[in-house]
C-alpha cells in the first residue's frame, strides 16, 4: 500500500494532468444532487394526494376495499424508507425505494380503472381536481427523472472514463445507481390520468 508521502505526490500529479476531471465530477455530483432532491420533492407530492384521493373515491365507492388498502398500503411502504441524499449511493436500498415508488404508482393505476364504473364519482368537483393535481404531479416526476437520469448518465461517465476515472477512484468517486424500467418509454412517458366524461352507470 503506497505511503501518504507517494499518495500526495500522485493526487499532485492527477490534479496536474490535463483533463484530469475532478471538477466536472464535483459539478455532475452536485447535479445529481439537486435532481434527486427534485426527484423526491415530486414524490412527496404525489404521496401528499393519496389520502384525500382514497377518501374521496371511498364517499363514493366505499365497497372497493382491496384497492383502496392497496392504494394506502403502498404510501405507507414508501413513507417506512427514508430516502436521505445517501440512498443515491446505496445500489440495494435505491432499488427497494424505486420498486416502493413503482408499486405505489401500480396502486394508483388499479384505482383510477375502478374510477370508470363510477360516474358520479368522476364528476365530482373534488375528484376532478385531485386528478388534475396527479396528473400533473405525474408529469413532474416523469420530468424530474429524466433529468435524473441524465445527470447520472453524465457523471458515470466520467467516472469510468480515462484520465478521470483515475481521479475518481483517488477521490472516492464511485458509480451511482440509476432508474430503471422494463419500457423504455415510460422514462419520457408520464402517465396518462384522464378519465374522460363520464360514462353511463352500468346496468344492474
Amino acid at each position: 500500500m503506497p505511503s501518504i508521502r507517494n499518495r500526495i505526490i500522485l493526487l499532485a500529479g492527477l490534479l496536474t494532468l490535463s483533463g484530469c476531471g475532478y471538477n466536472t465530477l464535483q459539478s455532475t455530483d452536485e447535479q445529481i444532487k439537486a435532481g434527486w432532491a427534485e426527484v423526491l420533492n415530486q414524490y412527496q407530492r404525489r404521496a401528499d394526494l393519496v389520502p384525500n384521493l382514497v377518501n374521496t373515491v371511498k364517499g363514493f365507492a366505499a365497497q372497493e376495499q382491496e384497492v383502496l388498502l392497496g392504494v394506502t398500503n403502498a404510501r405507507a411502504k414508501i413513507g417506512s424508507i427514508q430516502a436521505t441524499p445517501e440512498l443515491i449511493n446505496d445500489p440495494e436500498a435505491f432499488a427497494k425505494f424505486q420498486q416502493a415508488q413503482g408499486e405505489l404508482r401500480s396502486a394508483l393505476s388499479r384505482l383510477m380503472v375502478v374510477v370508470e364504473r363510477y360516474p358520479d364519482l368522476k364528476s365530482d368537483a373534488n375528484f376532478r381536481e385531485l386528478q388534475a393535481q396527479l396528473e400533473g404531479t405525474e408529469n413532474r416526476i416523469a420530468v424530474a427523472r429524466n433529468r435524473y437520469i441524465k445527470a447520472v448518465q453524465e457523471y458515470n461517465t466520467v467516472v469510468r472514463s480515462f484520465p478521470s476515472n483515475l481521479t475518481a477512484m483517488a477521490f472516492g468517486f464511485k458509480v451511482k445507481p440509476s432508474f430503471t424500467v422494463e419500457d423504455e418509454k415510460a422514462i419520457s412517458t408520464a402517465p396518462k390520468v384522464d378519465f374522460g366524461k363520464p360514462q353511463p352507470a352500468p346496468a344492474r
